[in-house]
């Protein structure tokens, strides 16, 4: 199997990042584990203009479509997703403005492989849970138009460093066995 871990958080040594890292170890025996940092790739913000409802592509030329083509390859997609606010970081959510042409809202689009399966991993400082939830939501609903199963989701709170993921390594591990089934 092919798993795809994203760090949805421009922040490469933080928490998320270290959610991402033990995700991707616990996935990684008998399958290829690709893991990547929303901050490895330069986005342009999406202007808009609507030419990609007719031509399927965006007129920009930046990582989006590299960053789409990790998504192409795999099977699984896990996204780990701190909270900005309340909802996904900036970002992240400039990925997916930009990811309008492979939205199946309009025709034609850009089409990913079918059978692709998604995991979504939240997490934020404060106790509450609706606001993972809310992220969850906001990274699901970019799932379904791109056509890609959403199949489980971790959510986790009071989780403020780094150092605060150790305490719930036991729950992460136990997510990574939903992903593998």
């Amino acid at each position: 199997m092919k798993i795809l871990v994203i760090n949805c958080s421009p922040v490469r040594d933080g928490a998320t990042a270290e959610i991402a890292r033990i995700v991707s170890e616990h996935v990684c025996e008998g399958n290829e584990v690709r893991s990547v940092c929303i901050d490895d790739y330069r986005i342009a913000l999406c202007k808009g203009c609507r030419t990609c409802h007719r031509t399927a592509k965006c007129f920009q030329e930046d990582d989006v479509t590299l960053l789409m083509e990790q998504y192409e390859w795999a099977d699984r997609i896990v996204s780990v997703s701190p909270s900005y606010w309340a909802d996904i970081p900036g970002q992240f959510k400039v990925f997916i403005d930009r990811c309008t042409p492979w939205c199946n809202t309009h025709e034609p689009h850009a089409k990913l492989s079918s059978g692709k399966k998604a995991y979504t991993i939240a997490l934020r400082t404060g106790p509450s849970m609706p606001e993972c939830e809310r992220i969850v939501s906001s990274i699901e609903h970019f799932h379904g138009h791109l056509e890609i199963e959403s199949c489980g989701k971790l959510c986790l709170c009071s989780i403020e460093y780094k150092e605060d993921v150790a305490a719930r390594i036991g729950e992460i591990e136990a997510f990574c066995h939903t992903i593998l089934k």
